[in-house]
């Protein structure tokens, strides 16, 4: 199983990035896929997550309304669609493909799998 993540780069305050999990050695249709980060000095936390069919979709408060996650089934990718982006979104960013546990509006992912990971760096 490989996931690899692209899209990261340098970006104003405002400005938009599209960052790309790529999976091969499995199929991204039937798994539970989240997007992680982490800030220097600070614990990875979970950003958003697309569920297996039937798809559902969450997201951590901070990123609500500004982030995108969505699945390409024909190019087994997923995507996190990062709008409105500001300093504090600076981090490295992680793909993972794992576990679910959904209760209320609080989600819990648990990974079995990784990907390298991605800078995205935004500048004030």
């Amino acid at each position: 199983v490989q996931l690899v993540e692209s899209g990261g780069g340098l970006v104003q305050t405002g400005g938009s990035l599209r960052l790309s999990c790529a999976a091969s050695g499995l199929t991204l249709d039937y798994r539970n896929i989240a997007w992680f980060r982490q800030a220097p000095g600070k614990e990875r936390e979970g950003v958003s997550c697309i569920s297996s069919r039937p798809e559902s979709t969450y997201y951590a408060d901070s990123v609500k309304g500004r982030f995108t996650i969505s699945r390409d089934s024909a190019k087994n990718t997923v995507y996190l669609q990062m709008n409105s982006l500001r300093p504090e979104d600076t981090a490295v960013y992680y793909c993972a493909v794992g576990g679910l546990i959904v209760f209320g509006s609080r989600w819990s992912h648990s990974p079995d799998y990784w990907g390298q990971g991605t800078q995205v760096t935004v500048s004030s």
